[in-house]
């Protein structure tokens, strides 16, 4: 196998060009055979092993050049060829190789990415800093910055911001559009190849700049000849190529060209290398080529867990459905009679459990792409007006809108009901996609009712309040499956009052506030706690409620609480300025400090960004599991030792 003998970058360049394809082969059946174990971006990264293998030949990310992969993950075949081959069947895994690219990974994961439409701005800022640097230490600065980025995510608004700035500053770097849905342009075949090879040729380049300067140095009509000669060619290459808007931009516009040809691609590659200004080479690729099933159906492929790999088919096809598609299953029986119910995700259809309710009901349903900003403020125009809009989308891509959220939602006090799902724990996807700072950063909102269920029912029961609140919601669920079930009627369904909590276990002297679906491990720990305690002298019993709501938080659970022994507080989020933070300056607004002397603890995931490993996995390292709920709890209320007694105030 020509993969055997890659064991770094380097060892690329050495290659025959005639072995390239046999190496894309190769690449290809070792992302397919790893990610039908491990699960995965499969289909991203199959469309680009052409278009790696010829970065990695033509530029030299050794010494000067630099990749960024936008989003990243379509960078399977890059982990593969520098130098990550011997762990990459344990990407995604806990310990192993991430999903994503990663600077504590690899000195060849330049910057790292999981969300989309970063790479442009962060080229830009290292073209930039590469330009101060080596002026300073008076070096050349002839390396090239590439930033990989696909159709769906130049859409977004940060990748046009950076398109915007970095055109205007003339900085030589390497935007590759990806387009791999044909989306943009279908003029890709010999004739297109062969005028792009033409277009940034050393002769057509030579020829093009002997021209300009001619043509400015005729007397007094020398400018407007030479302005006339640029717009004719600007004509001349948009009458068969769709880059008018990037060449407007400030970009020299190349393509489109077949991003699955090794030999155009690197033969391009050559030639923009030359090219000192801002360029943007257009690629078309397939998604998910060189695998049938993936080839087929692309979106399925997207992001997958394990399958046959002869078959294509999931390992784990269960009856089960995500609470998600719960929320959205449940949504369409309220949309039926409610015909002002309208739908909104941001590129997240399938993955948020949207696509029954986009089958039902096409007209009320809006797919933005990857515009998290604008489907916020698209949301609060259409409430605005009359509707009543549900917004779809993960906790960790809810962070890119807050401004909007803030502003344009809640400072409105406009009923848009915000659906976030994938809070919490994400799992595989790891640092970059762990949804666990949204009651931090959705907390302190005024106006917004924030809300999270302990099962599925409560959440069918969350939903249908959302509208009677006429305000902004927000009802956060983990990435969770349960048994498939019939939807309810809506009439049957209780409306559950605004700050209304649930009493599991009747005890106020020692209790636990629990917000989420851990809420009913707990109940089952603290029962058999309980029943365990009883006929010991001098154990007490502990108390146990489900809070149900973030904000707002009633006066009637503080009354409950405030002159508990200890409290603790169980959230799957980070403990700075989330509930139990909340909970506390509650308490301390509402005691004297004489009286407030109970000790409190707040049960979170603490502090730090999470990296990836499955979610029971990663849920059991932070502590929420059986064993750890029962080592914490005992430690809290029982323990022999002494504990810290910590005293809040209203002045902390």
């Amino acid at each position: 196998m020509i993969l055997d003998n890659i064991n770094d970058v380097k060892d690329i360049k050495k290659i025959n060009p005639e072995d390239l394809n046999l190496l894309a082969k190769e690449l290809r059946k070792e992302i397919i055979s790893v990610c039908s174990k491990n699960g995965g971006h499969l289909a991203s990264s199959l469309g680009v092993v052409e278009l790696t293998i010829a970065i990695l030949k033509s530029f030299d990310i050794e010494k000067n050049d630099k990749i960024i992969w936008d989003v990243g993950h379509q960078s399977y075949a890059y982990k593969l060829l520098t130098g990550r081959r011997d762990k990459f069947n344990s990407i995604r895994k806990l310990g192993g190789l991430s999903g994503f690219p990663s600077i504590n990974e690899s000195k060849y994961d330049f910057f790292g990415t999981g969300h989309a439409g970063t790479s442009i701005s962060a080229a830009l800022g290292m073209a930039i800093a590469d330009d101060i640097i080596k002026k300073n230490l008076n070096l050349n600065n002839d390396g090239r910055i590439i930033a990989v980025i696909g159709d769906a995510s130049i859409s977004n608004g940060l990748a046009l911001e950076g398109l915007n700035h970095a055109g205007a500053m003339k900085k030589d770097i390497i935007v590759i559009l990806n387009d791999n849905e044909m989306s943009i342009s279908k003029s890709v075949g010999a004739f297109s190849n062969y005028l792009n090879k033409i277009l940034t040729g050393e002769i057509y380049i030579k020829l093009r700049n002997e021209t300009e300067k001619f043509l400015k140095s005729i007397p007094l009509f020398g400018l407007q000849f030479a302005k006339l000669a640029s717009k004719t060619e600007e004509l001349f290459k948009n009458m068969i190529g769709p880059g008018i808007i990037f060449e407007e931009l400030g970009f020299t516009y190349i393509g489109p060209i077949d991003g699955h040809n090794i030999e155009y691609l690197a033969d391009t590659f050559e030639n923009i290398k030359k090219i000192k200004k801002p360029i943007l080479l257009h690629i078309i690729t397939q998604k998910g080529k060189g695998y049938k099933p993936s080839e087929k159906n692309p979106s399925l492929f997207h992001g997958i867990s394990a399958f046959d790999e002869n078959t294509g088919i999931m390992l784990k096809k269960t009856g089960n459905i995500t609470l998600g598609e719960t929320a959205s299953n449940f949504l369409i029986k309220l949309a039926k009679n409610n015909k002002n119910i309208i739908a909104i995700t941001a590129a997240m259809t399938e993955g948020t459990g949207l696509a029954n309710f986009a089958k039902l009901f096409p007209e009320r349903f809006f797919d933005v792409g990857i515009q998290e900003e604008h489907a916020v403020t698209f949301s609060a125009g259409a409430a605005a007006n009359g509707l009543k809009p549900f917004f779809f989308i993960y906790s960790t891509f809810l962070q890119r809108s807050l401004d909007q959220i803030i502003h344009d939602v809640c400072l409105q006090n406009l009923p848009v009901v915000f659906c976030i799902d994938r809070a919490g724990i994400a799992g595989e996807d790891g640092v970059t996609h762990q949804g666990i700072f949204d009651l931090s950063f959705l907390g302190y909102i005024p106006n917004l009712v924030i809300m999270c269920p302990k099962d599925a029912d409560e959440l069918i029961r969350m939903v249908k309040s959302s509208i009677s609140y006429n305000k902004p919601v927000a009802i956060r669920y983990p990435k969770s499956e349960i048994p498939y079930f019939e939807m309810p009627d809506p009439d049957n369904i209780a409306i559950i009052q605004e700050g209304e909590f649930e009493t599991l276990i009747d005890n106020f002297e020692y209790i636990i506030v629990s917000i989420g679906i851990q809420t009913a491990m707990l109940e089952k720990i603290l029962n058999e706690i309980n029943t365990d305690n009883k006929n010991v002298s001098g154990m007490k019993s502990i108390g146990l409620i489900n809070a149900r709501f973030v904000s707002p938080i009633s006066e009637n659970l503080i009354n409950k609480i405030k002159y508990a022994k200890k409290i603790m507080t169980v959230e799957e989020n980070v403990e700075f300025s989330g509930f139990g933070s909340k909970i506390i300056t509650l308490l301390s607004d509402n005691l004297s400090n004489d009286v407030l002397n109970f000790k409190y603890k707040i049960v979170s995931l603490g502090n730090n960004f999470i990296e990836h490993g499955s979610r029971k996995e990663m849920l059991s390292l932070s502590g929420f599991s059986e064993q750890g709920f029962k080592i914490m709890i005992n430690e809290f209320f029982f323990s022999k030792k002494k504990l810290i007694d910590i005293r809040y105030s209203a002045n902390l």
